[in-house]
Order: C-alpha cells, then sequence, then structure tokens
C-alpha cells in the first residue's frame, strides 16, 4: 500500500494522479503559475478540491484542516508574530493532543535539533530569515506529521544559509517515515533531497521519476532550463543537447552538424569560466561560449547568429504520449 494516493483536481489550477512511498521525499517542480502551490494547499485541505485523498490507506476525503496529520513549512514562514520561537513549535504537538509540559519539551528538542535552541524565547521579529525558516520546519516537524509539505523553504534566503540548511533538512528527512513533498525551483533541490520528482505544467503532472532519470531526459522546457539542457521535440521524439556543445557563427555553417538554425542574441550571462548565451528564433536555446568568442564574434543582445550542433552531441529519446514541449 503506498503512505500517499491522491486524484485531486483543484478547479482551473490543478489536477494530479499520484503515489508516493513511506519515507519518500517528493520534489514539486514546474514554471510559475504550474499548480505546485495549488497542489499542497489542496493536500492540506486549504483550498476546495475534489477527488480522492488517502494516507496511509485512510480517505481524507472532507476531513477538516484541523484533524489532517499535516506539517506545512511555506517560504514566508508564517510564524506567528505574538509567539516566541518555543512556543510557535510547541503550538504543532499541542494542536496534535500533547500536553503543554510535553509539547515545550518536544519543541526545544526540534530547536535544537536545528541550531536554533537558543533562540527559544525570541519572538519572529527579532530572527533572521535563515533562523526563521529554521524555527519554521522545526514546527512543521514537532506534530509528528504524516504528510510535510515545504513550499519552497530556502527561497530568499543567503545562498551560504540555505546550503547550511539544505544538509540539516536532509539529516532529519533521512529518518522521516512520512510523506515529504518539497516544492522547489533549485535543481540542487531535486538532485540532494528528493527521492522522485514530479513535474507540474499547466496544471497538469506531466512528468515522474527519479531525479536523475528526469534530469537526463526532461520532457518539458522548464525543466530543461532547471538542468541547463536544451531540449527540442521531433515528431514523437525529444533532442536535448548541452549548451556547451553548440557552436556560434556570424553565418550559416557548412559541414557535418546535421542540426543547426539561425536566431537573435537575447541576452547574455557569466556561466563559470564560459558566457551563456540565450539565443531565440524558431526555438529558444542556450549555448556556451569563451569570453574571447564574445569578443571576437562581437555578440551582444540583437546580434544575429547560426547556431549548430554536431548529431553525436545529441540524445535522443521517445516522447510520452499526450506530452508535447512546454
Amino acid at each position: 500500500m503506498s503512505a500517499l494516493e491522491l486524484d485531486l483536481t483543484v478547479p482551473d489550477r490543478v489536477q494530479a494522479t499520484a503515489v508516493a512511498g513511506r519515507g519518500q521525499v517528493i520534489a514539486v517542480i514546474g514554471p510559475n503559475g504550474a499548480g505546485k502551490s495549488s497542489l499542497l494547499r489542496a493536500i492540506a485541505g486549504l483550498v476546495p478540491a475534489s477527488g480522492e485523498l488517502r494516507v496511509d490507506g485512510r480517505s481524507w476525503r472532507g476531513l477538516p484542516v484541523r484533524e489532517r496529520p499535516v506539517g506545512m513549512a511555506f517560504q514566508d514562514q508564517l510564524l506567528f508574530p505574538h509567539l516566541t520561537a518555543l512556543e510557535n513549535v510547541a503550538f504543532a504537538p499541542r494542536t496534535a493532543g500533547a500536553s503543554r509540559d510535553q509539547a515545550r519539551r518536544t519543541a526545544q528538542d526540534w530547536l535544537d535539533r536545528f541550531g536554533v535552541g537558543d533562540l527559544a524565547r525570541r519572538k519572529p521579529r527579532h530572527l533572521s530569515g535563515g533562523q526563521a525558516q529554521r524555527v519554521s520546519i522545526a514546527r512543521a516537524l514537532a506534530g509528528d506529521p504524516r504528510l510535510l509539505l515545504l513550499d519552497e523553504p530556502f527561497a530568499g534566503l543567503d545562498v551560504g544559509v540555505a546550503a547550511t540548511l539544505r544538509v540539516e533538512l536532509a539529516r532529519h528527512l533521512a529518518s522521516y517515515d512520512g510523506v515529504t513533498l518539497l516544492v522547489t525551483h533549485e535543481a540542487i533541490d531535486a538532485l540532494t533531497l528528493a527521492d522522485v520528482v514530479w513535474v507540474l505544467d499547466d496544471g497538469r503532472l506531466v512528468q515522474v521519476g527519479p531525479p536523475r532519470e528526469v534530469a537526463a531526459r526532461p520532457l518539458t522546457r522548464h525543466v530543461a532550463r532547471l538542468v541547463s539542457l536544451n531540449v527540442l521535440t521531433d515528431g514523437d521524439r525529444f533532442l536535448s543537447f548541452s549548451p556547451s556543445a553548440v557552436t556560434v557563427s556570424p553565418r550559416q555553417p557548412e559541414g557535418s552538424a546535421r542540426h543547426r538554425w539561425p536566431g537573435t542574441v537575447t541576452s547574455l550571462a557569466p556561466h563559470g569560466d564560459a558566457v551563456r548565451l540565450l539565443v531565440t528564433g524558431e526555438h529558444e536555446l542556450l549555448a556556451d561560449v569563451t569570453p574571447a568568442a564574445v569578443a571576437e564574434l562581437a555578440l551582444s543582445p540583437g546580434r544575429e547568429v547560426w547556431l549548430s550542433v554536431k548529431e553525436t552531441a545529441v540524445r535522443s529519446y521517445a516522447a510520452e504520449p499526450g506530452l508535447a514541449e512546454t
């Protein structure tokens, strides 16, 4: 039996049918407006939805929000401003039926686990963004939920703070036997934290699979960009290739390159030791070139160029029925 079985529809927002196993971490990814947050809020019972939702074999159809064993942490933290960090975290076990003293002991334990135990008496306004998010995640876990819903928990945090919190969260999720749904826009979250990736696009679940499989064979442009690949559709096949495999020329290239497209440089940005170009035309493609090539070819926004890729650099794989490039 799966720990999570869902077939939910939020009118005009999302329709998703999926299952998850006990202890799995699911990364939910997709472009803005794809329905990611709506899906999490429907599971939590915060927005009206039709369909079926079963957790550990029990139907949650019509179950009030307060009776759903769900832990939630969103990017804006949603901590109670009038309560201390300890009281915020203790709120979760208290709601689950723990006594006041037991809830406080549980809260202090979770704050200690996330390295903010010494901040227990502070109120949210006296916490940094990283500290507040640690408190928020501690509160989400303190109630011993069967589902943990994390909506971009690292958004808006300093890169170093986010990296540290990501490691701390991974350690706790390793021993968590419920199901975690993590909405993210970062490939590193999917690759380091998740067991499975759900790709949402335009309200539909369009791809499900292990992180590295989804990264290697993306079925939407959003995922391709997330993992720095170019992806095109060719009938019922997908073609993918790295930006580093793209050759940029001022004129139509001659020679062995089978794939070639004209386009206009839209933007340039540093990318490691290279410069990454976004070129638009029949397709929207990424190309990595050296700084010397930028100068030599006089590349700048508005410059017309040709892109080419050798057949040996292109990976081809089957498109799933009903899916299209988005």
